[in-house]
């Protein structure tokens, strides 16, 4: 078991990527803080590892882009197990509209849930591990929208883009420390961001010919997040089905 006895920290994990991660890593040994805002999706989740897994997992329903719910959401998590040796910051919102239809308070929600959720959680999370002493790993979870200019999604865009290098000072600043930081950089994996349902007619332009599965990026976060990427520090991991090599 690659994750033995650690504990994670799963944000937007009541579906999709952020529901399969933390199932994943019950199973690779770890204790899942399932972290939702929805509390029916994140008690399923949690429900469904415990029932695989007896006691690995917990639902705490909290806001990310909020302040004072981070920390509260850290106390629990702490008060359950411990400890935090890992945190995978999963939660994303989309806008889905061109400059012209979105609105300011539109574009400020996407930052606050994509991106500022990020720099919170990472930063409460690390004086945490920092004061533990054990070091620890956070992977973000980033998009090729961060890369590429758009015809849609301009906040979302402008808040992946934030991540990739959010991503980099916090490598930087946090290697010091013993905490490695790291991206995975998806495209079009599972249903797409804020839906429930994956349309299989989606377009998926890409070198498989189909959409990635919420299992297969997974994996690579449970790569990054384990012993076996110590010697990896700052990188966006693409996990794209070979899209990026088309552009």
């Amino acid at each position: 078991m690659r994750l033995k006895d650690k504990v994670a920290i799963i944000t937007g994990a009541g579906r999709n990527i952020g529901e399969q991660t933390a199932s994943l890593f019950a199973e690779e040994g770890a204790k899942a803080v399932v972290v939702d805002f929805d509390p029916e999706r994140g008690n399923r989740t949690a429900e469904e590892i415990n029932h695989r897994c007896k006691g690995a997992a917990i639902f705490v329903c909290a806001d990310v882009s909020e302040e004072k719910s981070v920390k509260e959401m850290i106390a629990i998590a702490v008060n359950a197990y411990g400890s935090i040796d890992i945190l995978v910051n999963n939660v994303a919102i989309s806008d889905n509209k061109n400059i012209f239809d979105c609105t300011l308070n539109d574009f400020n929600k996407v930052l606050a849930v994509t991106l500022t959720s990020q720099f919170l959680t990472c930063k409460y999370v690390a004086e945490q591990m920092i004061e533990q002493g054990n070091g620890g790993a956070i992977v973000n979870i980033g998009s090729t929208s961060g890369f590429q200019g758009r015809d849609s999604a301009i906040a979302y865009a402008a808040a992946k883009g934030g991540v990739a290098n959010l991503m980099r000072g916090l490598a930087v600043q946090l290697a010091p420390k013993n905490i490695r930081v790291n991206s995975v950089v998806p495209n079009k994996i599972g249903s797409p961001v804020g839906q429930e349902e994956f349309d299989p007619a989606r377009s998926v332009p890409n070198l498989v010919g189909r959409a990635g599965t919420p299992r297969e990026l997974a994996q690579a976060v449970l790569f990054l997040a384990s012993d076996e990427a110590k010697f990896i520090y700052g990188e966006n991991l693409v996990v794209d089905g070979g899209f990026s090599a088309m552009m």
